[in-house]
């Protein structure tokens, strides 16, 4: 089935060399879990919701600031909700919660790799794995509080059982089950609705239509269906409003009024957003395909990363929501079709990708190292004072584990990319190794700066401080969800929406410049704040004037 890429001579991965990926991928994996608050924009009302489930004990209901929030199915939120409460007695309820991205990505990269392998060879499950690490849309999105990471682990494991399907259908199918249910419970009908898609799509080829594959789609029917029908069930028995709200109205309904509507400016979004998302491993995924032109659609490995990439990029452009993270899943089928390309690369072609790394992660790195030196000395260099003027009333601190950290890792990094030997494998790990350098820099002599700029911690704090000591209840007006959701997390303050009329107090946001409420008449201002340089989201405190 794979005689071509088994052939192609090719040196071995050496127990040192794949120990050395493993440590690659680890260092990348767990950098930046921690140390950090819940982040703008998305982290912060993910974690609400974890925060919901920490509290109160209600794992049916996912619940934002005392509202139902019914979004996507809960399975992330448990296993953040559950890490976090393990971690709780050495690290913030944040910090744990954020492992869950770390548990499920390691999961993402070894599915990844098992597939590589499977499809390509003993050769190709590490630098599958060092391949998606090196995509430049994966580095910040696996180390947010991201239900996307979950879908992504589904969707590694959902293609690892049709890379078994032509070999071993019965396991085939329960991993394509058990990868098709932890997509589901992680966001919704998406997975189901690529399983039926891509083996529909795979039953156009001779190589699939075959008694074995079918076996492993009723399998695999069977292993989804626990994780399909037990949490809807459930949430349909506590409450058939939540249930249709969840299922209809945030979900199938929004796709129907999507396709239906005018508005689809952004369906073209992936076509230009995937080549820097998937950047080194969409130009290699392209030679593949290119130098297999003749045999491409007539191998079924080729057929599995087509379809599944064609359906991928099809179904998510047709969705309401397009963003990057939604893109995550097309990087799987990209970065395994690159994996082939290692054994056709030109070494030029290699070489030229290797020197572009290495130079591109040294000048960032200076850049890294230079803008945080000049912090620190406030040097009054146009970088300093562009930094300054982001937030003017960051004060740097040295952190000398911070500091040390970062000189270790970057001496290694210049140790590794000067020692590693040649060969087309030495590109993908030196873009891999100068990416989790930059990672590095960023999460140890750049947090505190990055964390003052994307936390509310502060904003809380100040506008807690700012409340009288009795009041009723606090109405709000545009009040975002993740803001709603920190508020109750470092503030414990909790709004009510639509309650104007009932409460005493009013929390607004706006920008700096617009009128805050429709109508002050009945309201005095008591307080202004924000997040500090972040003049465009603006929140205002109103108490209700006794006539």
């Amino acid at each position: 089935m794979y005689a071509y890429y088994t052939q192609m001579k090719e040196p071995e991965i050496t127990s040192l060399k794949a120990w050395l990926m493993f440590f690659l991928c680890a260092v990348w994996v767990f950098t930046g879990l921690v140390g950090h608050d819940p982040w703008k924009p998305d982290e912060a009302y993910s974690f609400g919701l974890i925060y919901h489930f920490i509290q109160s004990g209600d794992w049916l209901v996912p619940t934002l600031a005392g509202e139902a929030y019914l979004d996507k199915p809960p399975l992330y939120y448990w296993t953040a909700a559950l890490l976090a409460k393990l971690f709780a007695p050495i690290l913030p309820l944040h910090d744990g919660a954020r492992l869950a991205s770390g548990f499920y990505t390691a999961l993402t990269l070894l599915f990844a790799g098992l597939t590589g392998r499977e499809l390509f060879g003993n050769n190709r499950g590490w630098p599958a794995a060092i391949l998606l690490i090196g995509c430049l849309g994966m580095v910040l999105r696996a180390h947010e509080i991201l239900t996307d990471n979950a879908l992504l682990t589904g969707c590694a494991i959902l293609l690892y059982g049709y890379a078994l399907s032509l070999k071993r259908p019965y396991l085939a199918g329960m991993f394509i089950g058990l990868g098709v249910g932890i997509g589901f419970m992680s966001k919704g009908f998406i997975a189901p609705l690529l399983f039926l898609l891509i083996s529909l799509g795979l039953m156009l080829f001779r190589h699939w239509r075959t008694r074995a594959y079918f076996s492993t789609l009723g399998i695999a029917l069977l292993c989804a269906a626990p994780l399909l029908t037990i949490w809807p069930f459930l949430l349909y028995q506590h409450s058939p409003e939540l249930f249709f709200d969840w299922a209809w109205t945030r979900n199938i309904g929004r796709w129907v009024e999507y396709a239906r509507g005018d508005n689809h400016n952004n369906i073209f979004y992936y076509l230009k957003a995937l080549p820097w998302l998937a950047w080194p491993a969409a130009p290699l995924a392209i030679w593949t395909v290119w130098e297999a032109r003749k045999r491409v659609w007539n191998e079924p490995e080729f057929q599995l990363l087509l379809v599944s990439f064609l359906v991928m990029f099809v179904s998510l452009s047709c969705v309401a929501d397009i963003n990057d993270q939604n893109a995550m899943p097309m990087l799987l089928p990209i970065v395994l079709l690159a994996t082939a390309a290692l054994s056709t690369l030109r070494r030029g072609a290699a070489n030229a990708l290797d020197w572009f790394g290495m130079m591109t992660f040294a000048m960032l790195a200076i850049v890294l190292w230079s803008g945080w030196t000049g912090l620190l000395v406030s040097n009054g260099a146009w970088l300093t004072r562009r930094l300054q003027a982001m937030q003017p009333n960051f004060i740097p601190v040295f952190d000398p584990v911070a500091f040390w950290v970062a000189v270790v890792v970057t001496v290694l990094w210049v140790i590794m990319i000067w020692r590693v030997g040649r060969s087309v494998r030495r590109s993908l790990t030196n873009w891999a190794a100068g990416i989790s350098l930059l990672w590095i820099l960023a999460m140890t002599l750049w947090l505190p700066l990055l964390d003052a700029d994307k936390s509310y911690r502060y904003m809380v704090v100040e506008l807690k401080q700012a409340l009288p000591k009795k009041y009723n209840c606090i109405a709000d007006v545009r009040v975002g969800d993740n803001q709603r959701a920190m508020l109750q997390y470092f503030g414990d303050i909790t709004l009510r929406q639509k309650a104007t009329r009932v409460c005493e107090l009013l929390l607004v946001q706006g920008d700096r410049i617009a009128k805050p409420i429709e109508d002050e008449i009945g309201w005095e201002k008591v307080w202004e704040g924000g997040r500090k340089g972040k003049e465009n989201e603006r929140f205002r405190l109103y108490k209700r004037v006794k006539r």
